[in-house]
């Protein structure tokens, strides 16, 4: 059995306080003061998350029971006194956030992340650890079960007891789901698959099971032998309403919504259950495509300051491209739903004006300020390098089909990514992608990523698509629910060019004012609250709905509104409304790609 130098004990010792008690035993300390530290971030998620901020109470003794001081050396990193013999630490973990990125404890359940709850040990970062999961009378008592894809040591029935990583990274990067939760399994290329289902709901779990076996076994075959791990997890929170995920090397941390899970007797997937499914594909796709393969700036990445890259719109652009076809692949979804599915998604991008003015590689870089501390003004400013990401590496697609008059694809580049890259865990240096590509066109791509990666340019996807058949076509919006994709109607939806929400007082609040639209060219802002237009009390969103379907291109409104405590009045022109929302079509000489 591997020697472990450090151990570590968790008891969710309080459901009712939501305080985890940790305790830390560190064999071998450094003789001159042991530095710990708690990370500021998670990998997979780009932002400096302060988990230390949910640490309470940090005391350091040594083996005898002699107390030691501790000293803060910032807010996330702490030095014991010295001594020459073994420490221990203890400390509580504050658990509140129910999110895919933090930790949560109740009396209903237990979910934390590594990065929330162990201390680093500094210059020991690369040690073999153990970690004891102990139970208590309470989740005893309510018959708590345990899942991780952590490697057991000496567990119980339940799953609780003794696991071990070989080093810090592993321990923080599989998280842990306890609680009376449900779960199935499933095979997929012989390998095993777990799904953890937490919450309240009516999932028709052969269904799922079903589906994510047709996925996984796709993505396993693609990438064909050796695979990244010998068993998977999915753990899923079920709440009334949430969405998101998150990778980690042999699982995912998913929230969804429950009525976007099959239900029994669902005869035919609906639109919301297919996104959940593209969820899944996409966090399982992370497996290979970050988790392996990767920026160098993230293997073993200094957890308490950004690590910075220009290269998430591969990272999470392409992961974004092969999530989708993947259910395709798999024979979930036909040509025609895929098609519609990514007009939809390409819309989200040319929604946004402000592709116009950050290029997708600066968006990956300022990832931890511009995109995850997003303000009322991002649409106008930034780009998201996974919905903009994604149509690079689609039209990076097209560019090497057309190089190489359909002899490589996309596919031969993730393919010499995960055989160069990926098993040899070596990671990738800034434009390695791009020369990489180059390669497997077998022609300089600089002009294309100098003008759509770090440019600001809408890439040709007209021209693209309709050397396969497919009619590309650009539209306006017919409704205020309108995502994109292919419709009857032909109306357009004059609108005001701006978000909105209903207040408790009966009015309409602007969340985002787009620029060059009517609201921005009136002078409203956003968090002004709209009473009335041309002298009728506009109490709801569907009020204002119904003045628009009537209105006609060039009326001129008079808007009353409250900034803060203050009223104004603001003069509306109604303008033609933008042409961004995309839809896709088969043409009758439509050929689908072989590959």
């Amino acid at each position: 059995m591997q020697k472990h130098t450090i151990h570590y004990c968790l008891i969710p010792a309080d459901p009712y306080g939501h305080l985890y008690d940790v305790c830390v035993e560190i064999q071998q300390p450094n003789p001159e003061g042991q530095i710990i530290s708690l990370p500021n971030w998670i990998p997979g998620s780009y932002m400096i998350r302060d988990f230390s901020k949910h640490l309470i109470g940090l005391h350091a003794q040594t083996a005898d029971g002699d107390k030691l001081a501790i000293q803060s050396l910032n807010k996330s990193q702490w030095q014991v006194a010295p001594t020459n013999q073994p420490i221990q630490l203890r400390y509580q973990v504050y658990a509140w956030d129910l999110s895919v990125r933090g930790a949560h404890f109740d009396q209903t359940h237990g979910f934390f992340n590594g990065t929330s709850c162990f201390v680093m040990v500094e210059g020991q970062r690369d040690q073999a650890v153990s970690l004891e999961i102990q139970s208590t009378d309470f989740t005893r008592n309510q018959a708590w079960l345990l899942a991780t894809s952590l490697k057991p040591l000496n567990i119980d029935s339940s799953g609780f007891g003794l696991y071990q990583a070989q080093d810090y990274d592993e321990l923080i990067d599989h998280p842990v789901e306890m609680g009376p939760f449900t779960q199935a399994e499933f095979q997929a290329s012989g390998i095993k698959h777990r799904v953890v289902l937490t919450g309240k709901h009516n999932c028709d779990l052969d269904r799922l099971c079903a589906d994510l076996t047709k996925i996984c076994t796709s993505q396993l075959e693609f990438f064909g032998q050796p695979t990244p791990f010998d068993a998977y997890l999915f753990m899923v929170m079920v709440v009334g309403e949430g969405y998101g995920g998150l990778e980690h090397r042999a699982s995912t941390a998913l929230v969804c919504s429950r009525d976007v899970l099959p239900y029994p007797g669902m005869e035919k997937a609906n639109d919301s259950y297919l996104d959940f499914l593209e969820l899944c594909s996409h966090e399982y796709f992370h497996s290979w495509n970050v988790k392996r393969i990767m920026p160098a700036q993230f293997q073993t990445p200094d957890l308490s300051q950004p690590a910075y890259t220009e290269q998430l719109w591969w990272f999470e652009g392409a992961t974004s491209v092969y999530d989708l076809q993947f259910l395709l692949r798999a024979g979930i979804i036909d040509h025609k739903k895929y098609l519609n599915t990514l007009a939809q998604q390409m819309t989200r991008v040319y929604r946004m004006p402000g592709r116009f003015k950050q290029s997708v590689s600066e968006s990956s870089f300022h990832s931890w300020t511009k995109f995850y501390q997003q303000d009322e003004n991002a649409p106008n400013a930034i780009i998201s390098y996974y919905t903009k990401g994604a149509l690079i590496a689609l039209g990076l697609d097209f560019e090497i089909r057309r190089a190489s008059k359909n002899a490589r694809c996309l596919d031969d580049l993730l393919i010499d990514l995960w055989q160069q890259n990926g098993l040899p865990m070596l990671g990738l240096s800034e434009g390695e992608i791009e020369a990489r590509a180059s390669r497997i066109a077998d022609t300089d791509l600089t002009p294309f990523f100098e003008r759509y990666l770090r440019g600001t340019d809408d890439l040709p996807f007209e021209e693209w698509f309709s050397e396969w058949g497919i009619q590309f076509t650009q539209r306006a919006a017919i409704s205020t629910n309108d995502t994109g994709g292919v419709t009857t109607q032909n109306r357009a939806f004059l609108s005001l060019g701006a978000n909105l929400i209903p207040t408790e007082h009966q009015s309409v609040k602007l969340t985002h004012v787009w620029h060059q639209r009517p609201a921005y060219h009136a002078g409203l802002s956003a968090n002004d609250e709209i009473i009335a237009i041309n002298g009728l009390k506009i109490p709801s969103i569907n009020a204002l709905d119904k003045l628009l379907e009537r209105a006609q291109v060039g009326d001129q409104w008079l808007c009353h509104a409250f900034r803060r405590d203050e009223l104004i009045e603001f003069n509306l022109v109604i303008d033609e409304p933008p042409l961004d929302r995309i839809q896709l079509e088969l043409t009758q000489d439509a050929q689908w790609p072989n590959k």
